[in-house]
């Protein structure tokens, strides 16, 4: 049962999940999981049949509550399992897989993806259809649901999830438990585990916490010394906050992006310098809490509302804390891609390219474009108008083009008509005297400061 045309293979529309309860027990010297997972399953058409995606784990048993026997098999990537009898749209059944394996990073066209073993640790990176490496899910952007993660693993190490977890010792080892009551899309659940210290790290009146190695203290230090002033921007901008906490990891390897997760942002050491020479990534990862994991997305095809929203926070961020303005950050990108192919359709890039470059880079200026026609005022009352309205939801272009309209208070079907699904660049429109370099004036230009860290570790 296809679901998104650009993930073919993963999901089942016959379904949803409610809830997820996963017991983990991972051994990180032999990298071997044993694990349970319980979910709240609502039937959404009736069927007789449904699949859940696990790549690269074997199921061992599957139970029905309330039924004695349940039967199922498996293919490389869906564990398939029989209900006997049809059973009616809106019902919801308990449904329990024990499941084992030497997980491994699953193979796409996109790159490796999941869960993948760090020199000393792990990371667990799912976009877009990554999270069947470590647990069976409807694996689909819009197919939210809330979670309890139980992890045990060798005591030495820290477990790292996207909310702060219970800790114990059992038996010698350490279990960490997570209780995630936010609707959460599967790409966006993760696990983090590595010898890291840990740091409370006050974001205004948003809880802040920072993992990293010791050894990269200095580093780590100096350049999220202003990740406190970039939430109130970003607060002013986008609205407030949708999480009770935002956590920072930084991975003693080296990683070829950083990576964002459900109240979470995941950066290699290479992405840390000292001098703030990638900000922008931290901009961009921050900003990707509203844009992508509170406002979600219902297909694949409609990335750009993703990137393209996190790159545009990075220009505003740029122009926030005195560098360049957002507007010539966008001449500037525009004369580059204008130079490029034109070859993609933002609104519906294709799943091969769906990462490209232009996708996110096209998509800010799409931004830019519609702020010069609409003015600042209207331009900010419509992202924090959409970020309220679709907190925790998902949402597709139309409807952004839709809230846009009338917020706007003009017609907009042709300037979202060239942007979006034109191939060819259209020219940045003249946008009202003095609205080019207005952006986020007054207090916010004028913090300073240190964001006062509270250093010790817990």
């Amino acid at each position: 049962m296809n679901v998104d045309p650009y993930t073919p293979h993963s999901g089942d529309a016959r379904i949803r999940v409610e809830h997820y309860d996963l017991d983990l027990d991972y051994k990180l010297s032999t990298n071997r999981l044993t694990a349970t997972a319980v979910l709240d399953v609502r039937i959404e058409q009736e069927t007789s049949a449904f699949s859940l995606d696990l790549v690269g784990l074997r199921a061992k048993k599957v139970r029905i509550e309330g039924r004695t026997r349940t039967n199922f098999s498996q293919t490389d990537r869906k564990v398939k399992i029989a209900l006997g009898s049809p059973m009616p749209a809106g019902d919801v059944i308990r449904v329990a897989i024990d499941y084992a394996g030497a997980p491994q990073p699953r193979r796409t066209r996109w790159g490796s993806l999941g869960w993948e073993e760090l020199e000393d640790g792990l990371l667990i990176a799912s976009q877009p259809t990554g999270a069947a490496t470590w647990f069976p899910c409807n694996d689909v952007p819009f197919d939210k649901a809330t979670y309890t993660m139980t992890v045990t693993t060798d005591p030495d190490y820290t477990v790292v999830g996207s909310v702060p977890p219970v800790r114990s010792v059992v038996k010698g080892r350490g279990v960490w438990t997570f209780d995630i009551p936010v609707p959460t899309a599967t790409y966006l659940m993760t696990l983090q585990i590595g010898r890291y210290t840990e740091e409370r790290m006050p974001l205004g009146e948003v809880a802040g916490r920072l993992f990293y190695p010791r050894a990269l203290a200095a580093r780590v230090h100096a350049d999220f010394d202003g990740l406190a002033r970039m939430m109130t921007v970003f607060e002013e901008a986008f609205g407030a906050y949708p999480f009770g906490e935002y956590t920072v990891v930084i991975t003693p390897d080296e990683l070829e992006i950083p990576l964002e997760a459900q109240a979470m942002a995941i950066f290699g050491a290479n992405h840390i310098d000292g001098e703030h020479g990638l900000e922008r990534l931290v901009a961009h990862e921050l900003a990707h809490q509203w844009f992508g994991n509170s406002v979600g997305l219902r297909r694949w095809q409609d990335i750009w509302l993703n990137e393209g929203f996190a790159c545009y926070a990075e220009w505003i961020w740029s122009e926030a804390s005195g560098g360049a303005s957002a507007h010539a950050t966008a001449l500037a990108h525009h004369e580059r891609i204008a130079g490029l192919e034109q070859s993609l359709v933002i609104a519906d890039p294709g799943a091969e390219t769906m990462f490209d470059d232009r996708v996110y880079t096209r998509g800010a200026l799409a931004l830019h474009a519609l702020r010069l026609t609409i003015g600042d005022a209207r331009f900010f009352e419509l992202l924090r108008t959409w970020t309220s309205a679709r907190a925790y939801a998902s949402a597709t272009t139309a409807d952004f083009v839709s809230l846009a309209s009338s917020v706007g208070g003009v017609a907009l079907d042709a300037l979202f008509g060239s942007w979006l699904y034109d191939l060819a660049l259209p020219p940045l429109p003249v946008g009202p005297e003095g609205e080019v370099a207005a952006v986020l004036t007054g207090p916010i230009l004028g913090l300073g400061g240190t964001s006062g860290w509270d250093r010790s570790r817990r």
